[in-house]
């Protein structure tokens, strides 16, 4: 297993992002976060121990300075990143009757653009030594559709074919991009944001029945990060409790 590598992690202080950031410190990697909250991202570092490798950067992904900004701070970190995570995510529940063109710009930054602007921003960083790994978060929403989602659901289908053409664009260079679609994972914004009811029909609906939580996912994206995924690009790994067979 590598160890000492230089890795950005967006949306780092929420359930999923700030597992992730433990993971890959606990690894030996040295770990620039990035999120739009400053609180948060002092309560992340402050959960470390001494010494821990973590670099916080707050930022608003769908904001290409912000970006930027995160790059230069890798840079002067580690002089290069070797993985990106991209975590963040915003997922409102709003009627399609309801939504506007500037809510569904706003999601679509968030979800599709921002992903798009930080692979824009690393990857100067990341070229030059024949290894590198992205790792984008999807949703196992994009299967099926979801009624109030229209547009999350449409800015994570987006990925799929953002992870698949760069997966192309940057197989020269030795890095691979791949896509984790989580199911409905309880992390405490879900829970403080979906109706109990939608939570439970997921459980309902899985092979393993019960919640998702943020650890079942960490697996997948480090492995995804690792070594042992050198010959995997363009993929899509579903960890959603076997709702979904694909």
């Amino acid at each position: 297993m590598r160890t000492d590598r230089i890795v950005v992690v967006t949306g780092a202080a929420g359930g999923m992002g700030k597992l992730a950031v433990e993971r890959f410190l606990a690894n030996g990697d040295t770990v620039v976060a990035t999120d739009t909250s400053d609180n948060a991202l002092n309560a992340l570092t402050d959960a470390q121990p001494a010494g821990s490798k973590l670099h916080t950067v707050v930022g608003d992904i769908s904001k290409e300075e912000d970006c930027q900004r995160v790059a230069e701070r890798a840079l002067n970190v580690g002089g290069r990143v070797d993985v990106l995570v991209n975590v963040a995510g915003f997922f409102p529940m709003q009627p399609f009757d309801e939504m506007t063109a500037a809510d569904f710009r706003k999601v679509i930054d968030i979800n599709l653009t921002g992903t798009f602007l930080m692979i824009k921003a690393m990857t100067p960083l990341m070229r030059g030594r024949n290894w590198g790994r992205i790792v984008n978060i999807g949703s196992a929403s994009t299967f099926e559709g979801v009624a109030d989602q229209v547009h999350y659901v449409a800015a994570k289908s987006g990925l799929f074919g953002l992870s698949r053409s760069l997966a192309r664009v940057l197989g020269k260079d030795g890095i691979t991009v791949n896509v984790v679609t989580p199911g409905l994972t309880v992390t405490p914004a879900v829970k403080a944001h979906m109706p109990p009811e939608l939570i439970e029909q997921q459980i309902k609906s899985r092979a393993i029945a019960r919640e998702e939580k943020g650890e079942d996912l960490i697996g997948a994206i480090f492995f995804l990060a690792s070594p042992d995924s050198d010959f995997i690009s363009g993929q899509t790994v579903n960890v959603d409790g076997g709702k979904h067979m694909l």
